[in-house]
């Protein structure tokens, strides 16, 4: 098979080329893969880190190829989604059964290849603020891939969405057209406390936006764009003066369980138009290196879509 290689003697880190076919484990379906998006994470870290003839990627979508031999998950030929751990970027991948989702049969593949990170991460940092109907809710750094399945599905949720991004002015008129209430230039700009928060950001935006939480409040910290750390005033963690029992929570995706009926829902409301992906580059993966260097140069906002083969 065909595959995006990892080759640090290329400019971008990445070359096509053949590779061998994945073996699966018997709880394991092997998928042929129509499209695949592409996260800054695995592009910045995972890339840089991984050794040369290896195959990342973990958004992954296409068609069962080869059923999972247990038993379990879809059967051959249906469309299906999925959160790959590793070797999304190539023409067959192996993907457990439990984080594989159905897809709709007249779906754009390409389009729903953007749920298993974004869109489930946004899903499931929700699902951790509890009930929403109602409750003022602040996504930062809204303009991301994570960020803009959250405004979206937080309005879904009924709640009062505040959208935070460094440029209001430029993205501002498209995350009100998300679902957005409010977009705010930071956590320090708010003119009242929230309810809850997922943080995509880390920082002092993290600090500022916790700052922010209201009685029995929490912020979700789903992602880490700054790669700083966190300092918190004396003081910050009191909780007197409206803070009582506010909380912190860190997330992990792959740690969550039962990923793959959040999967099909979230494919289903792609492909009903009732989510919008918000893609922002799809191309050939003949043209990864154009897509990957966008994304580490922070030229892209949404998700970047390779259409494999």
């Amino acid at each position: 098979m065909r595959a995006l290689l990892a080759d640090r003697s290329t400019p971008a880190g990445l070359r096509l080329a053949e590779a061998p076919e994945p073996d699966p484990a018997p709880h394991q379906a092997v998928i042929r893969t129509a499209a695949t998006s592409l996260n800054f994470g695995e592009v910045r870290h995972g890339l840089a880190g991984a050794p040369d003839g290896a195959v990342l990627g973990w958004d992954v979508a296409g068609v069962v190829e080869r059923a999972a031999a247990d038993g379990s998950g879809p059967a051959v030929g249906t469309p299906v989604v999925a959160l790959a751990d590793g070797g999304a970027w190539a023409e067959l991948c192996a993907v457990d059964t439990d984080v594989t989702g159905e897809v709709p049969g007249d779906a754009d593949l390409g389009a729903v290849s953007t749920v298993p990170v974004a869109g489930a991460s946004a899903l499931r940092a929700l699902h951790r603020l509890g009930p929403i109907l109602g409750r003022r809710v602040l996504v930062t750094g809204a303009t991301g891939g994570v960020g803009r399945y959250a405004v979206q599905l937080a309005r879904l949720g009924g709640a009062h969405v505040i959208a935070s991004t460094g440029n209001p002015a430029a993205h501002g008129d498209g995350l009100r057209a998300l679902g957005a209430h409010e977009v705010v230039a930071g956590p320090a700009a708010l003119d009242a406390p929230v309810d809850g928060v997922v943080d995509m950001v880390g920082g002092s935006q993290l600090v500022d936006a916790y700052e922010r939480l209201g009685e029995r409040g929490t912020l979700v910290a789903v992602g880490h764009a700054t790669g700083q750390g966190e300092s918190f005033p004396f003081g910050a963690l009191f909780g007197d003066q409206g803070r009582h029992d506010r909380s912190l929570t860190t997330f992990f995706l792959p740690a969550c369980t039962g990923l793959g009926p959040d999967l099909t829902w979230l494919a289903s409301r792609v492909a009903a138009g009732e989510l919008d992906p918000q893609i922002s580059w799809r191309g050939s993966w003949h043209q990864a290196a154009e897509a990957t260097g966008a994304l580490l140069e922070r030229r892209l906002h949404g998700k970047a879509v390779l259409d494999i083969g």
